[in-house]
């Protein structure tokens, strides 16, 4: 296959960003905007040996899974990746996504993840979901100024006040913010030049409170004639918070480091259950509160608190699941890097009459092993331990380091939540060959009409917390004459291939005595009369059962 080469191609599968997969002679082309199903006309853009790119240039035969999109710009646009496919396929995809990941990164075998994997969770109203927007601001061809999206993989501003992801509410205040632009002559920041004012307008809506904020990025500490933009932004209904946030910063992040109060109050507030939340310009705050708070209700479901737990929460932004889990929980105890954040949460705290809810600055990486090393040191060599410990990380994942003492402090349960199934296969992976298990796995679809997915998981510890004293009489067991047909190995070999299960020779011969069969008389006993011993589970009981009766032992 070569450049500029003219193919007709049938989508058969979609890649993880949501781009078609279709073959042509062997070769794999990678086609965006594509859904699977689709018989598709495309030019190549780029040939690798194996595979290459191609840009779709007419459907001729659309898939069942293609629909009209909402948004006429959802192909230009880098926000919605794969609009043009049913909500219902959207599922499926994610769903596949988070499987791939699992079985390809984690090393998880398909009966595995077909075990703990629930059905994504997905949205009624897949549209106008998002309660916090960024808009890049810019000009057109003739020096007007311009805000709506960059396009996909670019810095080149999409006009379009209308997002369909968004509320209704964006549209109008982006219209005055432009109006407000185009009257006092103030110009857009141009990235080339480092000149120009506005950069960003950050709006959030509170769902619940109908609370609206505006803070305005700009490239300098002052605001021309913002009594004339105020004027107009205090008459829509809900305003509450007006700021700017300076950032004359040449690089690609959005905010700056501060903010300053020109009308209202610094922050709006919202609910996500019961729970109410102050936020800042500078909250991290999960953008879809609808199911936000399925996926915050998973995680609790997942913790299955009793009331007499104490719980970890790593990451924990502004206190969002801090504070769902402290409605059942002992104590818990929240990490979060930003300073900001961390005011915030404790206010939440406060506003909710929650008491036992405790946070820290710093980075989860340094934190706990840090609180783990001192504990140890001011009991005695006596370790810290925790019986929830709740992740819920960035993109990249947890630090190795992180993981280590999470493994160290043994928690019953680890509640882990995820933005990218990616790095969440490769951190589970870690911790199941570290004690733990995977007991459930749920995605939640927080962005229906891209391709990301959040997953939440449960994981448990490997090793029986429920031990029971015995006392054996070796002349009343009751053994068989049953031929010794397997070894021990070969056990343990047939319910690992079978089943991706590791078992002991301990639980063999556990099941070996419950099933009638002769063991060595003192072949893995207690070696005390008040030894505890630990129970084969049932699930390695069944499996290793299995074992025996493909070996004709029983």
């Amino acid at each position: 296959m070569n450049k500029n080469d003219i193919v007709t191609v049938e989508i058969t599968d979609i890649g993880v960003s949501g781009e078609g997969i279709g073959h042509v002679d062997g070769y794999t082309l990678f086609i965006k905007d594509a859904v699977i199903g689709d018989v598709v006309e495309a030019k190549v853009m780029k040939a690798k040996k194996n595979y290459g790119y191609a840009r779709l240039m007419k459907v001729i035969t659309p898939s069942e899974y293609r629909v009209e999109p909402k948004c006429a710009f959802a192909r230009r646009c880098g926000g919605c990746q794969i609009q043009e496919m049913s909500y219902d396929r959207q599922l499926v995809f994610k769903d596949q996504k988070i499987r791939g990941n699992l079985e390809r990164i984690g090393g998880f075998t398909k009966d595995q993840i077909d075990t703990v994997m629930q059905p994504v969770v997905g949205m009624e109203h897949p549209f106008g979901y998002r309660n916090k927007a960024q808009f890049p601001f810019g000009a057109d061809k003739e020096g007007n100024p311009i805000t709506g999206f960059y396009a996909g993989r670019t810095h080149d501003i999409i006009a379009n006040t209308d997002c369909a992801l968004g509320v209704e509410k964006n549209k109008e205040i982006l219209e005055i913010i432009l109006q407000y632009m185009r009257e006092n002559k103030i110009k857009s920041y141009d990235e080339k030049t480092g000149k120009g004012l506005i950069r960003h307008a950050l709006i959030r809506y509170g769902f619940k409170t109908k609370e609206i904020m505006v803070c305005l990025v700009v490239n300098g500490k002052k605001f021309p004639k913002a009594e004339r933009l105020i004027e107009k932004l205090i008459q829509i209904e809900g305003m509450t918070s007006i700021t700017i946030s300076p950032n004359t910063r040449r690089d690609n992040v959005i905010m700056g480091d501060s903010y300053e109060i020109l009308w209202g109050q610094g922050y709006i507030t919202d609910y996500i259950g019961n729970v109410k939340y102050q936020i800042s310009p500078l909250s991290f705050y999960q953008v879809n509160p609808v199911q936000t708070e399925k996926l915050y209700g998973l995680a609790l479901e997942y913790a299955d608190l009793k009331g007499d737990e104490t719980v970890w929460d790593l990451y924990c932004g502004i206190g969002t699941i801090s504070l769902f889990l402290a409605q059942k929980a002992k104590q818990v105890y929240g990490v979060e890097i930003v300073p900001q954040a961390i005011d915030d949460a404790k206010e939440n705290a406060k506003i909710n009459a929650i008491d036992n809810a405790e946070f820290f600055v710093g980075k989860a990486e340094e934190v706990l092993p840090e609180y783990y090393a001192e504990y140890e040191r001011e009991h005695n060599g006596e370790t810290a331990h925790a019986d929830v410990i709740v992740v819920d990380p960035p993109r990249k994942g947890c630090d190795e380091t992180l993981l280590e003492t999470i493994v160290k402090m043994q928690p019953e349960k680890i509640v882990y939540v995820s933005c990218d199934s990616a790095t969440l296969a490769r951190d589970l992976k870690y911790l199941c060959a570290n004690g733990y298990e995977i007991k459930m796995c749920r995605g939640v679809d927080q962005f229906p009409q891209s391709v990301h997915v959040e997953t939440v998981v449960l994981l448990s510890q490997q090793k029986p917390d429920d031990t029971i004293e015995i006392d054996l009489d070796l002349d009343e067991l009751d053994a068989t004459s049953a031929e010794l047909k397997a070894t021990y190995q070969e056990i343990k070999d047939y319910v690992l291939k079978e089943f991706g299960l590791k078992v002991s020779s301990l639980y063999i011969s556990q099941v070996k005595r419950k099933c009638g069969i002769e063991v060595g008389e003192n072949y893995n006993l207690p070696k005390s009369e008040n030894a505890r011993v630990p129970q084969c589970p049932k699930e390695k009981e069944e499996a290793i059962k299995a074992a025996l009766k493909y070996y004709a032992m029983i």
